[in-house]
C-alpha cells in the first residue's frame, strides 16, 4: 500500500510538472505575440522603450486641439507633481506620476486641474505634451507665471528596463498649452528625483539620480536656466568652497539671496568586515574578508546657494555667480531623521509632512517607521516648529468677563462678516481690495466668498492623514494640500488615492477633498509560484490568502490615524536641547524692533494696527536704497502689507505657542490699554511678557 501511495504521488507530481511546463510555454508565446503587436502590453522583463514611447506619441497626435473635460479625481499615483496655479488662485495643477500594484508599473502624462472654489476636477488633453513619466520636477520663475518641467523616468511594465528624460518643457497655466523648450546650449543630462526652484528670472536645478537595472548613480551637478535669455548655464563653482554630496528627494526652497537645500536620500558604497556583527558580513563565514555594500544615507545637512546676477550691461551669455555655503545644523529638526519627507514653500517657510525612518536589522529585512507629523521650517532662521492641529473652541460664551454687551455683539458681528468673506480673509490681500474697487471687482469677491463657503461644508477631521512618505504637497491661498503618498507593509507597497487640505493659519482640522479605497496588491509571493501544482490546495488556501491580504493592507483613514491633538506629544519628534544649542545664530522673530503680531490677532487686524509703522519702514528703506525715488500711495501700501504679511507668518509658530499658554491660563484674547482708548500702542498681558 505504501508503495502504491508513493507511486501515485510521483505520478501526480509528474503530471503537475508537465502541466506547468505547458502553461509556461503558452504564456511565453502569448507574451511574444503581445509584444510584437503592442510593446506597452508586454510582460517581458525588458522591452523596446523607444517603441513604447513612440506609440504614446502617436496616440497624442489624435488630439488636434487642447481640450478640457470634466473628470473624476486622478487615479492613484506616486512621484507626480502638484503645484498651485500661479495664474489662478482657485486652481491646482497635477501632472504625471506612476502606479505600481506589485505586478506592473503604469506611467501617466495627463494634466489634471482642480478648481478649489467649485470642488471640481478637469483633465486636459493636448496634442503636444510631455510623454508619460514620474520623478520629474517642475516650478515657476518669479518673473513669469509659466511653469517649467524637466526630466523624469519611464520604465517597462515589469521595471526591467528604465528610461530617463532630459527634455525641458514650459506650460502656460492659463491656456494649458505645453511648449517644448529647445536650447542651443547644452542642457542638464537625463535624470529623475531632482529638484527645481525659481529665483528671480532663473530656474535652478540640482541633484537627482540616473537608474539602470544594474546600478543607481546619484548626481550633484548644478544647472541654472535664464528665463529671459532662454539659456542653460552650468556655473563654475569656486574650487576652495565645499558643495553638497550627491542625492535625490531633497528640499530646494527659494530665499532672498539664493536658494536653500535641506536633507535628501542616497546610497553610498561602504566596506564591511566579514567577522563582525551578524548581518553585516555573515556569521562564522570564511575568514572575515571585507566586502563592499550599498548603504542608505538620509541626509540632514543644510546648504545655502548664494546667487549673484551678472551686473547690468553684461552679455546674455554671462551666467550668475554661484557659491555653496554650508549652514549650521538646523534647530529642532524632526527626529529621527526621515527620508521621503516632502516640503512645500509658503511665506518664507517650508511646510514638511510625512517621511519614513528605516531601521536595518539584518540583510533579510528592514523595519520602517512612517510619520504623519507636520513641521514648519523657517528658512531664514533655520529653525523647525511642529504644527499641531487645534480643535475649535466649544461654544461661543467662553470669551471672558469683558466679552459680553456691546463688545461681545461687535465681536460676533465681525466673525459673521469674516465668514461671509472667507476668501478675502484668508488671502489677506489689502491691495486686492483696492484693485477690485469697481463693480466687477466687488462681484468677484462676493462670488469667491460664496464658492469658498460651499467648499467649507466638507467634513473636517482632527487627525492627520495616515502616515506615509513621498506625498505631493503644495500651498494655495494659505492652505496646504496633500496628495497621495506611499505606505509600505512588509514587501507590499500601497499608494494612497486621496487628497487633503489643511488651513495653515487656523490649523483647525484636516479637510477631506476626496478619498478612495486602496487598491489590491498583486505582487507574487514565493508560495504562489506553485499555484497550479494542486488545484485542491488552491481552493483550500484561497480564504486564508484573502485574510492575509486584508491583514497586510494598511489601515484606511476610516480607522483613525495618529491623532495630533490627542496623540503623542510633539516633543517626541524634537531633538535634545543640547543639539538645539548647536545652532548659535538662531534668533526669535519676536526680539527685533519691527512690529509683531499679538496672540489671537489675525493678519487683517495686525496690519490695521501697524499699517502706519510699516509704511514708514518702507519709506525709510526706499530713501536709503533708491535715493528717495517717488512711489505712489498704492505702491507704498502694497509694499507695507507685504512686509506685514511676511512678519505675521514669520512669527506664526511662536505666537501660536503663546496663544496655547494663555488659553491654558484662561485668557482668550489680548487687548491693549491704548486700543481701549482708541490709539495704537503697547500691550498688556501676554504682550508684556514676551517683550
Amino acid at each position: 500500500m505504501a508503495k502504491d501511495k508513493k507511486a501515485k504521488a510521483a505520478s501526480k507530481k509528474a503530471r503537475a510538472a508537465q502541466k506547468a511546463e505547458k502553461i509556461t510555454k503558452k504564456k511565453e508565446k502569448k507574451s511574444k505575440t503581445k509584444s510584437s503587436a503592442n510593446p506597452e502590453d508586454s510582460d517581458a522583463e525588458s522591452v523596446d522603450l523607444d517603441a513604447v514611447l513612440a506609440s504614446y506619441a502617436l496616440q497624442q497626435e489624435q488630439f488636434h486641439a487642447i481640450t478640457e473635460t470634466p473628470s473624476s479625481p486622478p487615479s492613484a499615483r506616486s512621484s507626480a507633481t502638484l503645484i498651485a496655479n500661479p495664474a489662478n488662485t482657485h486652481e491646482l495643477l497635477l501632472f504625471g506620476g506612476e502606479f505600481y500594484n506589485g505586478a506592473t508599473a503604469t506611467f501617466y502624462n495627463d494634466l489634471f486641474v482642480y478648481n478649489i472654489a467649485r470642488d471640481a476636477w478637469k483633465v486636459v488633453h493636448s496634442p503636444n505634451s510631455p510623454l508619460p513619466r514620474s520623478g520629474h520636477a517642475w516650478c515657476r520663475a518669479a518673473n513669469t507665471k509659466n511653469i517649467f518641467l524637466f526630466g523624469g523616468e519611464f520604465s517597462s511594465p515589469k521595471q526591467g528596463t528604465f528610461y530617463h528624460y532630459n527634455d525641458f518643457w514650459c506650460l502656460d497655466p492659463s491656456t494649458r498649452e505645453w511648449t517644448k523648450v529647445e536650447s542651443k546650449d547644452k542642457g542638464p543630462p537625463a535624470r529623475s528625483g531632482h529638484r527645481m526652484v525659481g529665483w528671480k528670472n532663473y530656474v535652478v536645478l540640482w541633484g537627482g539620480f540616473q537608474d539602470t537595472a544594474q546600478t543607481t548613480k546619484y548626481l550633484a551637478d548644478l544647472w541654472v536656466y535664464d528665463c529671459s535669455n532662454f539659456m542653460w548655464f552650468q556655473p563654475s563653482l569656486p574650487s576652495a568652497s565645499g558643495k553638497p554630496d550627491a542625492r535625490s528627494s531633497f528640499t530646494l526652497l527659494p530665499s532672498e539671496l539664493g536658494v536653500v537645500l535641506y536633507g535628501g536620500y542616497s546610497r553610498v558604497k561602504a566596506t564591511t568586515s566579514g567577522g563582525g556583527k551578524q548581518g553585516k558580513g555573515g556569521s562564522g563565514g570564511g575568514g572575515g574578508g571585507a566586502r563592499v555594500v550599498l548603504k542608505s544615507v538620509v541626509h540632514t545637512d543644510t546648504w545655502f546657494l548664494r546667487l549673484t546676477p551678472p551686473p547690468p550691461g553684461s552679455s546674455a551669455s554671462t551666467p550668475p555667480k554661484c557659491v555653496w555655503e554650508r549652514r549650521k545644523r538646523a534647530a529642532n529638526p524632526p527626529n529621527p531623521p526621515r527620508a521621503g519627507a516632502t516640503m512645500a514653500w509658503h511665506k518664507g517657510r517650508g511646510i514638511m509632512f510625512g517621511g519614513v525612518h528605516d531601521v536595518e536589522e539584518s540583510e533579510e529585512g528592514i523595519e520602517s517607521e512612517f510619520f504623519n507629523t507636520l513641521f514648519a521650517w523657517n528658512v531664514e532662521r533655520n529653525r523647525y516648529f511642529p504644527l499641531v492641529l487645534r480643535r475649535p473652541k466649544m461654544g461661543g460664551k467662553k470669551v471672558g468677563k469683558g466679552g459680553e454687551g456691546r463688545r461681545g455683539r461687535a465681536k460676533a458681528g465681525e466673525e459673521e462678516l469674516l465668514r461671509n468673506l472667507a476668501a478675502l480673509e484668508m488671502r489677506g490681500r489689502i491691495e486686492g481690495e483696492e484693485e477690485g474697487a469697481g463693480k466687477e471687482g466687488v462681484e468677484g469677491l462676493v462670488e469667491g466668498a460664496d464658492e469658498v463657503e460651499e467648499v467649507a461644508e466638507k467634513v473636517k477631521v482632527f487627525e492627520m492623514p495616515h502616515p506615509r512618505f513621498n506625498a505631493q504637497l503644495t500651498v494655495q491661498d494659505d492652505v496646504l494640500y496633500i496628495f497621495g503618498g506611499t505606505f509600505e507593509k512588509g514587501d507590499r507597497e500601497y499608494t494612497f488615492d486621496e487628497m487633503w487640505a489643511i488651513d495653515l493659519g487656523k490649523l483647525d482640522g484636516v479637510k477631506e477633498i476626496y478619498k478612495r479605497d486602496l487598491g489590491d496588491w498583486q505582487g507574487s509571493d514565493d508560495e504562489q509560484s506553485d499555484d497550479e501544482d494542486d488545484e485542491d490546495d488552491d481552493e483550500e488556501g484561497s480564504d486564508e490568502d484573502e485574510n492575509e491580504d486584508e491583514d497586510e493592507r494598511p489601515e484606511t483613514p476610516s480607522t483613525p490615524a495618529t491623532s495630533i491633538s490627542q496623540g503623542p506629544s510633539a516633543s517626541k519628534y524634537l531633538t535634545e536641547p543640547e543639539e538645539e544649542m548647536e545652532n548659535t545664530n538662531e534668533t526669535s522673530a519676536l526680539t527685533d524692533t519691527l512690529p509683531h503680531p499679538r496672540p489671537f490677532e489675525s493678519l487683517r487686524d495686525f496690519y490695521a494696527r501697524t499699517s502706519t509703522q510699516w509704511q514708514e519702514i518702507v519709506i525709510d528703506e526706499l530713501s536709503r536704497i533708491t535715493a528717495g525715488e517717488a512711489k505712489s500711495v498704492k505702491e507704498l501700501k502694497k509694499a507695507a502689507f507685504d512686509n506685514a504679511e511676511e512678519k505675521w507668518w514669520d512669527c506664526r509658530e511662536e505666537i501660536r505657542a503663546l496663544e496655547d499658554e494663555q488659553e491654558q491660563a484662561g485668557i482668550g484674547e489680548v487687548v491693549s490699554m491704548a486700543d481701549k482708548g482708541g490709539e495704537g500702542g503697547g500691550g498688556v498681558g501676554g504682550v508684556g511678557r514676551r517683550r
